[in-house]
């Protein structure tokens, strides 16, 4: 073994000590994809994430980001092998059956930000000791201007599949990814090549048809952009595909059939939350902007604000179908947030109509 190669391997220990499931190695060269990026943004699919054009040109070119970068180390935890039980009973709220609602599995735990930064931060350091004096590394939790699905594929970590998500053979869809750019020089792994075939699961259940072609997605119509990124109103012609979805979807991860393989990862299993398996919609309705925060402190749900989850928590309940839900949701219908105002009015006017 070379010095690189052991530089590489110890890395590597230490990524798997502090609890990363996956550690890979490619060089700073800009993206292969970086031309369809401009193409993409060009064609306004990215909706109203218009950060993604503001930071276009630092997610092409990696010494945009960190001078004199060399190495991009790329990380994955899996947060797979959890979920809700299927089979147990419903809450119930003055007696009567709580609608349910479904959260991306991935923030069905802690906040996988706050937890992924102290292991990055201490890689990071682990890198620049390895490195010697004038190594300087930077490290990112989804938080970047960093194509990281296309340099995780580059890696070798996984491929990027035709839902655009990336897939690990080892771990199946279900992991977050997170990168190191360090001015060390470190042996590149080969890259992965893409291994979906003739396949074409995800595109068929997606429930808006985001996923236009394969590879290419339109953010616009993706329940996960809508239930998050989307700050105003979601378009009226898209709220009944969303049915119990308040918080993502992951009807194109759940569908692959590369999810055999997918196991629980060390770190995020034991920062499950089990209660946001399958939530109760009423009770939600119910959080006043101060239970909301104590509900959801900790966890990505914090993101969309209590007038985004109130909002997608009323379309959810429109989209029941249970009648009962009917009081709840005029008296949202009366609340000062004209957000969550309009979303209940359109629910309790479903309703109505069934």
């Amino acid at each position: 073994m070379n010095a690189r190669e052991e530089l590489k391997a110890q890395i590597d220990r230490k990524a798997r000590e502090l609890g990363f499931d996956a550690c890979r190695f490619t060089h700073a060269a800009p993206p292969a994809s970086a031309e369809h990026l401009q193409r993409w943004l060009g064609t306004g699919r990215q909706g109203e994430m218009a950060y993604l054009a503001r930071n276009a040109h630092k997610r092409v070119a990696p010494a945009e980001v960190l001078p004199g970068v060399r190495s991009l180390i790329v990380l994955a935890v899996s947060y797979g092998g959890g979920g809700a039980e299927p089979d147990a009973p419903a809450p119930t709220v003055n007696g009567s059956t709580n609608p349910r609602g479904c959260v991306a599995r991935y923030a069905r735990h802690d906040d996988y930000h706050d937890v992924l930064a102290a292991p990055l931060k201490a890689l990071s350091s682990y890198v620049n000791e390895l490195g010697g004096p004038g190594t300087r590394s930077l490290w990112y939790v989804d938080t970047g201007p960093i194509l990281e699905r296309d340099f995780a594929q580059r890696a070798g970590l996984g491929f990027v599949g035709k839902h655009t998500n990336l897939i690990s053979r080892q771990w199946g869809n279900w992991i977050l990814l997170s990168e190191i750019l360090t001015t060390l020089e470190l042996e590149p792994d080969p890259p992965e090549k893409n291994r979906c075939g003739s396949c074409t699961r995800c595109l068929a259940a997606c429930p808006t048809g985001a996923i236009t072609a394969p590879f290419e997605l339109d953010a616009r119509r993706c329940i996960s952009y809508l239930t998050i990124e989307l700050k105003g109103s979601i378009p009226v012609e898209l709220r009944p595909a969303i049915g119990n979805r308040i918080f993502g979807c992951d009807d194109c991860l759940e569908v692959c059939p590369w999810n055999r393989f997918a196991r629980a990862g060390r770190l995020m299993q034991s920062r499950a939350r089990r209660e946001l398996d399958t939530p109760a919609l009423l009770s939600w309705l119910a959080l006043d902007e101060a239970g909301f925060k104590r509900e959801f402190a900790g966890t990505s749900l914090l993101r969309s604000k209590r007038r985004g989850l109130l909002r997608n928590v009323c379309v959810a309940l429109g989209n029941a179908g249970d009648v009962r839900a009917l009081p709840a949701l005029r008296r949202a219908a009366s609340e000062q947030e004209p957000l969550i105002a309009e979303h209940a009015a359109w629910a309790v006017e479903r309703l109505e109509r069934r």
